[in-house]
């Protein structure tokens, strides 16, 4: 297959590399606003670079990958789907719900394919939980503590383009969260808190929150997440029932202290960051993209599945900003 990857930067180059050695791709064409950037990438991948996205999307490709910046994602999701292109994106589709709907639109009158970057579904830890849950082990499940992270701040140029922590970061925990448990989510209350660097205050972001989640069958979850854990980069969640209890992300490299005398010590080599944390998944989702192209596989992560996370995350802002429970009716849906 011939594939065309727009976006170079961090993600994108490490999908890149994925492409490139992946025995289906014969072909990997690359480019990014930053031609340099981008043939750096290609240089050290052997794929080829272009001059844009438009020369991407006319070389006669087999499928795109888009991992550019947020806010060129609806557009080059529309621009995919208008040249009869299945794409894989990476989150989020947009950072508001009229760019998402209408990207979405884009696709489904093309007919087209709209993967989501959405990782943690194709995590070891995340899919054996799901078993767990739907095949019944931990019983009636009643709680569930999602947990992301980041031990450092991002840019401070990039906090305004972000969308904020709700829908930056913990969009992931709330759509594992609907793919783990199988459940909807009816009602949000969340807050947040800038104390740390001023830069989140200068931004209107925080860089630390923490939602309640009350699921449709009566589930109490909680996600929290900040952009400051020195120890290191930590994604967990804990799911209990009424028979058992389970966790995700907990290993010899979680960035986790025991304050017990006979407990574990602090790990040798803590996770740093989402790319080594996650690297399995990323490259199990690219390759059930490429099955989708091939038509072996169904679609594992559509498009829609983005704008239920990003539902949740707005409750979540509009909870935030007003200090109050939000139902899930109060946000629209189409």
């Amino acid at each position: 297959m011939r594939i065309g990857l727009i976006g170079t930067g961090r993600i994108g180059s490490f999908h890149a590399g994925v492409l490139a050695r992946h025995p289906a791709v014969t072909s990997l064409l690359v480019a990014d606003p930053d031609t340099v950037r981008a043939a750096q990438v290609a240089a050290r991948t052997g794929a080829i670079a272009v001059a844009s996205a438009e020369e991407v999307l006319g070389a006669g490709v087999d499928a795109v990958v888009i991992a550019s910046a947020t806010s060129a994602h609806a557009d080059l999701i529309g621009r995919a789907a208008r040249a009869g292109l299945p794409a894989f994106c990476e989150k989020p589709i947009a950072l508001d719900l009229a760019g998402t709907l209408g990207a979405l639109r884009e696709v489904e009158r093309a007919g087209t394919v709209l993967q989501l970057g959405f990782m943690r579904r194709f995590d070891a830890g995340y899919a054996a939980a799901r078993s767990a849950v739907r095949g019944g082990s931990l019983g009636r499940l009643h709680t569930v503590r999602a947990t992301t992270s980041d031990p450092a701040p991002p840019p401070a140029a990039y906090l305004p383009l972000s969308g904020g922590l709700f829908r930056d970061c913990l969009v992931h925990d709330f759509d594992i969260l609907r793919w783990v448990t199988g459940r909807e989510v009816t009602e949000v209350y969340a807050t947040g808190s800038d104390a740390g660097p001023a830069m989140f205050r200068e931004a209107g972001d925080v860089d630390t929150a923490a939602a309640l989640l009350t699921l449709d069958d009566g589930t109490l979850a909680t996600a929290t997440a900040t952009r400051c854990n020195g120890a290191g980069y930590d994604v967990r969640m804990e799911l209990a029932g009424e028979q058992d209890q389970i966790a995700v992300g907990l290993d010899d490299r979680t960035p986790l202290t025991s304050a017990e005398p006979q407990g574990p010590p602090a790990p040798a080599k803590p996770w740093p960051g989402f790319l080594e944390r996650f690297a399995p998944a990323y490259e199990a989702e690219l390759d059930a993209f490429l099955g989708v192209v091939r038509g072996e596989l169904a679609n594992p992560c559509d498009g829609r599945e983005a704008l239920h996370a990003l539902r949740i995350a707005e409750a979540c802002e509009l909870s935030r900003g007003q200090r109050r429970p939000v139902r899930m009716t109060e946000i629209a849906e189409a």
